[in-house]
């Protein structure tokens, strides 16, 4: 199949949209004699108007090569070997042209002695284990996952790629799996959650033949590794598209997969589908305004409610409150961590957030100068002031801080103590005692 070439003239994508440092790395590669394109979801995003977060470059020099014409260059990957070039301000990733599979003809020797692993190989249910098999531009987009992430820009005479039905598909806003989308999700399942993804944050719409197999094979999504789910989770409701992907995330049973312990909870409860809607939005709100939004505030926004409530159950019971919340919330990342990998230092941060839900509610709240100085107060008032929008927490508690920091600001410490480490106490001087002098015969 003769791919599809958009010369300059014919399409949108301008020299100055992308990164300085992506065209200098296209470039040298060029001017080396090597192909170099910008490949996937930049290209996407750029021929849809959008900013691309990252260019990604493929090229037909290997790895070492990339490494020996670039010295900031690192190599990283076992399934996939990639150079990633540390720049000031970005890094970019070059990858080598590579294809779905070696060639049946093509029997790898390994010499007596050597234990080297198998350039490709899948396990028994089709998952690709490793995939360093180089090959040509085609056979690369082709192994790509998504017909619009097939495309490339060729820097050589800036024309536009299309091996697949990319921009057939781009212009209907379909997302479309290359090839059988059953085997396209068995090899890799991470896949159902970009396609999630692409869906909610660009407006797309999945293929009804895609989606069918998506929903068919939710539940495999727990074969992918745990700390690759966890940053997938982040791309998922940190990018300003979390409450359209959540819903597609329910819809398409990924939810359930993903977060049983959740999603058992909002069968048949509504009010806490709607606050986690209104939550989302929120996270949504602070992306699109370009305030950071950190993991911890995205994990209390989605549990902080269930756990909030469990918390108190607890409390009810006899528990005091802060042994209530801390047993919970342990609870909760002890089997979010069989699925999904967090790492204990955003899970504290979570629950250091809900622990100062109280204190913020305090009215009027004890030295209110020293919690605007804790680490954590940032993302506490984030999430007090998504309950409050929710009409889950009474607003007097956010009113009551929105004026003290407007009218106060010098009230808080420049240089908060450090995350978790305790107030140090002035200690007092002891007065020296002076020896009675002798009384005199």
């Amino acid at each position: 199949m003769e791919p599809r070439i958009i010369p300059r003239e014919e399409h949108g994508i301008s020299r100055k949209q992308i990164s300085p440092n992506a065209l200098r790395t296209l470039y040298r590669l060029h001017d080396n004699g090597f192909i170099a394109y910008l490949a996937g979801g930049c290209v996407r995003d750029l021929l849809l108007g959008r900013t691309p977060k990252d260019f990604d470059i493929a090229t037909d020099a290997a790895p070492g090569q990339i490494k020996r014409l670039f010295r900031n260059c690192r190599l990283v990957g076992r399934r996939f070997r990639l150079a990633h070039l540390h720049f000031q301000d970005e890094i970019l990733e070059v990858s080598t042209f590579r294809a779905a599979a070696p060639p049946p003809d093509d029997e790898e020797t390994v010499e007596e002695g050597h234990n080297r692993p198998p350039r490709h190989l899948k396990d028994e249910d089709g998952m690709v284990l490793r995939d360093n098999v180089f090959g040509t531009p085609e056979e690369d987009a082709l192994r790509r996952d998504f017909t619009i992430n097939a495309l490339a820009y060729n820097i050589a005479d800036f024309s536009v790629i299309d091996y697949s039905t990319g921009l057939s598909d781009l212009a209907q806003r379909l997302i479309r799996p290359i090839g059988d989308p059953f085997v396209r999700f068995t090899e890799d399942p991470v896949r159902m959650i970009r396609a999630v993804r692409f869906a909610g944050s660009h407006d797309l719409v999945i293929e009804p033949a895609a989606w069918e197999i998506l929903c068919e094979l939710s539940s495999t999504i727990t074969r992918a590794a745990p700390a690759r789910l966890y940053e997938e989770m982040l791309k998922l409701f940190l990018l300003g598209s979390a409450k359209p992907i959540f819903t597609l995330l329910e819809s398409s049973e990924l939810l359930d997969a993903l977060f049983p312990m959740l999603s058992k909870r909002l069968q048949g409860n509504d009010d806490l589908r709607e606050t986690l809607h209104n939550n989302l939005e929120c996270l949504d709100r602070l992306s699109r305004k370009e305030l950071p939004s950190s993991p911890a505030l995205f994990l209390a926004a989605l549990f902080g409610p269930g756990l909030e409530q469990e918390a108190l159950a607890r409390h009810r019971d006899g528990i005091p409150h802060q042994q209530a919340l801390d047993a919970t919330c342990a609870i909760l990342l002890e089997e979010l961590c069989k699925i999904v990998c967090i790492p204990g230092r955003v899970g504290g941060q979570m629950r250091r957030i809900l622990a100062l839900q109280p204190l913020l509610h305090r009215m009027p709240p004890r030295r209110p100068s020293s919690l605007a100085g804790r680490p954590d107060f940032a993302e506490a008032m984030a999430y007090l002031y998504m309950m409050a929008k929710t009409g889950e927490k009474d607003k007097t508690a956010l009113e009551w801080w929105n004026l003290f920091l407007a009218e106060a600001p010098s009230a808080i410490p420049s240089e908060p103590p450090a995350d978790g480490a305790p107030e140090k106490r002035r200690r007092k001087r002891r007065r020296r005692h002076r020896p009675t002098p002798p009384v005199a015969g």
